[in-house]
């Protein structure tokens, strides 16, 4: 993004925690925890600007927010994220992943030709810069088991229960 775009950033108080959101007039490029794994250098960020001032930042809150309370299940957001190619072929795959489901590396891996791909699709999972929205947490281990999430294992299973509204509490996998 070049700084005719604009880049900003703005905070979002979520139920998850205050969420970081950079983006600009190309849409939204990126959410972060406040410990997320890959949080860049905050000078990357551009200026910070109250949430109304973000158009894109200010969708995006009011539309996790919907789905933080389940009330929406899919996002329709500007996206900008930047990566390399390998790195946006994978989120365009997570994006796929239907609510309440889960698949493994393993299976993005061979929708992309190989399984020997499932360690470079946990680096591309892991530098997601669009928690949440781009559904990250919608991977997981190949045996079942919650793997790393850069929001937190907490996070991911609060996620996934979420994801979940019709099972109870023993019926629930995570």
């Amino acid at each position: 993004m070049t700084d005719s775009d604009h880049r900003r950033h703005a905070v979002y108080e979520s139920s998850l925690g205050p969420l970081t959101m950079v983006g600009g007039d190309d849409g939204l490029e990126a959410i972060y925890f406040p410990e997320h794994w890959t949080n860049p250098d905050a000078t990357t960020f551009g200026d910070r600007v109250p949430l109304e001032e973000l158009p894109c930042a200010r969708l995006a809150a009011t539309q996790l927010g919907e789905y933080l309370d389940g009330q929406r299940r899919t996002f329709d957001l500007k996206l900008n994220p930047t990566g390399n190619e390998f790195q946006l072929s994978v989120w365009a795959i997570l994006q796929e992943i239907p609510y309440g489901s889960t698949v493994t590396y393993g299976d993005i891996a061979k929708q992309l030709g190989s399984v020997n791909l499932a360690r470079r699709v946990g680096g591309a999972v892991g530098s997601n810069p669009l928690s949440i929205i781009v559904p990250c947490h919608r991977v997981i281990g190949s045996t079942g088991s919650l793997t790393g999430y850069a929001g937190g294992l907490e996070r991911k299973r609060h996620l996934l229960q979420l994801e979940e509204p019709g099972a109870d509490e023993s019926g629930k996998l995570f």
